[in-house]
């Protein structure tokens, strides 16, 4: 996430964070806490759960994140994202948080995994990571901003995270998500403008054109 940001519409005061997942909310807050940003989230708020009825991470956070503008009458921003396996064409993909059902067993969804590329004979482990984060205010103005990590998926590893975390171990890094702390998951260096998570070079290129500089 080098070079220069891209010009957006300027962030400040209160916005609402798209999401009823208790994972995402705080990575989102962790993320926010530099700018000063008071946030508070769609669940708290008791918003309703928008269906997601778009063919791609962008369509689906921009349906969260307008329908929470909307109702809240504040700026609001969602993240749409999910695991992408290469020798499964690219699934769980944005179905990634339904492989885990209502109950949210993604230790469910990642036997599924590792069983679907047993049944194909799949040696390939390759996969990565994307994150769509859009902001949105009430008078229908959007900013999008995506991120990607590659990496490989191995033996669930670490209680650390969230979601698909402790199958994912990205390039360049002996431990998974699941083994890293918040902090090393993201991997922001802001003098750099880089990430290393796909939320946080997301938010990083956001951050970069809609919130005031880190403190």
């Amino acid at each position: 996430m080098s070079g220069a940001p891209r010009s957006g519409r300027r962030l400040s005061g209160k916005v609402v964070i798209a999401t009823h997942n208790a994972g995402k909310l705080a990575e989102m807050r962790t993320l926010l806490a530099p700018f000063g940003i008071d946030a508070v989230s769609a669940g708290e708020l008791g918003l309703p759960e928008p269906e997601e009825t778009g063919t791609m991470f962008a369509e689906n956070a921009a349906i969260k994140a307008q329908a929470a503008a909307a109702a809240a009458g504040l700026p609001a921003f969602a993240d749409d994202s999910g695991l992408c396996v290469d020798a499964l064409d690219g699934a769980p993909g944005i179905f990634s948080a339904r492989w885990a059902g209502p109950a949210k067993d993604f230790a469910g969804a990642m036997a599924r995994i590792a069983s679907e590329l047993d049944g194909r004979g799949a040696t390939d482990r390759r996969a990565h990571f994307v994150s769509a984060l859009v902001l949105a205010w009430p008078d229908g103005h959007t900013e999008l901003f995506e991120g990607r990590v590659f990496g490989d998926l191995v033996e669930p590893r670490g209680s650390a995270g969230f979601g698909y975390d402790p199958i994912f171990r990205p390039d360049g890094h002996d431990r998974t998500f699941g083994e890293m702390t918040a902090d090393e998951k993201h991997g922001i260096d802001w003098l750099k403008g880089e990430g290393l998570s796909h939320r946080a070079r997301a938010f990083v290129a956001l951050s970069r054109a809609c919130l005031a500089p880190a403190r």
